[in-house]
């Protein structure tokens, strides 16, 4: 990494252990390129993690002399604690330029939405105090206020409640720190002291108010416990906001509120509802929050998602904590699958045109379609000119593969974007809409298997010591084929990447091979046969 130096040699700024990380995290991570003509975004090598202790006329200066640096155009800069005393603004005071922002204090008049990108401040000082976190049914405190040097009113506020002829002991907890102030792993309530962040695992909800500072390393503590934010602070642009739904982790209450928190936390909230909340915590906390590397790693994927759109995250997917009840199948998939995404429909084609918009315009029926792809498998032949195609209304693409193989309909492509995928043949004109929705509707409850029409028998023959292919429509079935087959978008990433060399030229030179390559792939990783519709 390079050095930057002044004129008499000196560092302009040391690189700091959390700085290392991100650049680390980084360096090793699917978005770096080392080539400055490929990137679409430039990281700085210089630490403003820290306001405090910045040099920022020498930053500002080696920052212009970067070699990409056209004013800041496409560069990106971290910025954990911004603003110095007594003001802290809530963006890094320094020259800039037109760089984006990850900050960790914004306020909604500092932060560019869609643009900068709002941190958590991560608090490297008790990472290594377990956190030992109590389901929520078992902790002692309702409300457990820890902050140091909140401002006057704001305890007042909260002491004026603790006098309420409603109050129990265990409502509210509130902290402060302990004289003389030298140790960071104890607060203190009267004479009473407490250890820190332990604390924070005795309690369901823990304030997060407005402080010197609106980014609050509180808040992370608390995540980090499992006790549930009460977020106070008005202007405050709480971390990652743009991709995480807040109001299933956290309470967000006006400052002029504060006097009626308690009171509105033991009507308004309910034990089911603290129980769901705490687990969004804890799962938030690990996912994106948990150490530098997780907290750089989702900045870049909310910039990935903002340049490519298309294949950006749906913020279902940023909020849908894995279902425990799924943790059986091999894609921790929901037992249930969304409806609202719909499938894809990936139709295996060579040059049977009047088939194969047949098949278009029966897809288009199915209410649940979401797109189409076509796979051309003719390389002798271009596909039609896009004026020849059918006019639906969905989109409707179509990739040119570079060899014959019927295999080619289990690719990944990066154009589908469903988790659910229906490999259907150009030929395949008997189905109707109805009975291709409801195959869909019955894969959404069976997601990690394979969910088709035609059935196929493969037995072991004990006297000729052969496989035996019964091709015979039976209640026996020990696959469905391909040719028309819902089933999620995993086994294609599966069956692309991680099926032996060997079987793949087996299967490519087989006729129906590679119905019986899927068809076992998933039963051996899953346990479980495939399902027939009928």
């Amino acid at each position: 990494m390079t050095r930057y130096v002044d004129e008499d040699r000196i560092a302009i700024k040391p690189i700091s252990r959390e700085f290392y990380e991100i650049i680390d995290t980084i360096l090793n991570s699917e978005y770096y390129t080392s080539n400055p003509y490929e990137a679409c975004l430039f990281i700085p090598p210089i630490d403003t993690l820290n306001e405090n202790n910045l040099r920022k006329d020498k930053i500002a200066k080696a920052l212009a002399m970067l070699p990409h640096w056209k004013e800041g155009e496409n560069h990106l800069l971290f910025n954990m604690l911004p603003g110095t005393p007594p003001l802290f603004d809530t963006a890094l005071n320094m020259d800039r330029g037109k760089a984006i922002l990850a900050g960790g204090g914004f306020s909604s008049l500092t932060y560019r939405r869609g643009f900068d990108v709002s941190l958590p401040v991560y608090n490297p000082v008790y990472q290594d105090v377990p956190p030992n976190r109590k389901e929520s049914g078992s902790r002692r405190w309702l409300i457990v206020s820890s902050q140091v040097n909140i401002h006057r009113d704001y305890r007042e506020d909260l002491e004026a409640q603790m006098l309420d002829e409603g109050f129990k002991p265990d409502d509210l907890l509130l902290l402060d720190k302990c004289y003389p102030f030298t140790n960071l792993t104890v607060r203190c309530h009267g004479s009473q002291v407490f250890q820190y962040p332990q604390i924070l695992n005795e309690a369901k909800f823990c304030l997060v108010i407005r402080g010197g500072r609106l980014g609050q390393s509180v808040l992370y503590d608390a995540m980090r416990a499992g006790c549930i934010p009460i977020i106070v602070a008005d202007s405050y642009v709480l971390p990652f906001s743009e991709v995480i739904d807040w109001q299933e982790a956290a309470i967000q209450i006006y400052e002029e509120d504060l006097p009626t928190v308690l009171q509105a936390i033991q009507k308004d909230v309910s034990e089911e509802r603290i129980e769901e909340m705490q687990k969004q915590v804890i799962w938030l906390y690990e996912t994106y929050f948990s150490t530098m590397k997780d907290i750089t790693l989702t900045t870049l994927k909310i910039l990935n998602d903002r340049i490519f759109s298309a294949h950006a995250k749906s913020l279902r997917q940023w909020n849908k904590r894995p279902e425990p009840s799924a943790v059986n199948n091999p894609l921790f998939l929901p037992i249930t699958a969304p409806v609202n995404e719909g499938f894809t429909a990936v139709i295996l084609t060579y040059d049977r045109l009047e088939s194969l918009f047949q098949v278009i315009q029966t897809m288009v029926q199915v209410p649940s379609l979401s797109k189409v792809l076509v796979v051309w498998n003719n390389q002798k032949k271009a596909p039609p000119q896009a004026s020849m195609w059918p006019k639906i209304n969905v989109p409707l693409k179509v990739v040119q593969t570079r060899e014959n193989k019927l295999s080619n309909r289990f690719y990944p492509y990066e154009e589908i974007e469903t988790e659910c995928i229906l490999a259907i043949d150009d030929d395949i004109n008997m189905m109707t809409a109805d009975e291709l929705e409801f195959g869909y509707q019955v894969w959404r409850e069976f997601p990690d298997r394979i969910v088709g029409f035609p059935p196929r028998n493969v037995l072991w023959n004990n006297d000729t010591h052969s496989w035996k292919y019964d091709s015979e429509w039976t209640n026996e079935v020990s696959m469905v084929l391909t040719g028309v087959a819902f089933y999620h978008k995993y086994w294609s990433y599966v069956y692309t990447t991680q099926l032996p060399g060997n079987i793949k030229e087996w299967v490519d030179t087989n006729m129906n091979c590679e119905d019986i390559a899927m068809n076992f792939l998933v039963a051996n990783l899953t346990g479980k046969a495939p399902i027939k519709v009928s």
